[in-house]
């Protein structure tokens, strides 16, 4: 058997020669549900993972107890509009954007291990 004979049994349908080609309808019943399974796997996840970050950022007050995503810890001290001021150690206050905030820690608890 030559490359040529090869070839054309690859391309072949399926069931010998008197087979029919599946529907073109068969095709997007497929690419609907792949399109779903993206969605429902990585699309919906996501936003609902950011949404609970947006609550998360939008619930700091002053007083809270923070991790940022560098890993250090540290006390709110005043909460600005995009950014909130820090108290790091005794007498030193940084200021840091919101999105470096990732946990908010209750009193006493250490840091959860992210994934």
């Amino acid at each position: 058997m030559n490359w040529l004979q090869m070839i054309a049994m690859m391309g072949a349908p399926a069931g010998g020669e008197g087979a029919e080609p599946q529907s073109g309808m068969f095709m997007f019943i497929w690419l609907g549900l792949m399109i779903a399974l993206f969605y429902f796997m990585l699309i919906r996840p996501t936003k609902r993972r950011e949404k609970q970050r947006q609550a998360l950022l939008a619930a700091i007050k002053t007083g809270d107890h923070v991790l940022f995503g560098g890993g250090m810890l540290g006390v709110v001290s005043n909460v600005k509009e995009k950014t909130v001021v820090v108290k790091i150690a005794e007498g030193v206050k940084v200021e840091v954007v919101r999105g470096a905030i990732s946990q908010i820690l209750e009193k006493g608890d250490s840091p959860e291990a992210t994934a």
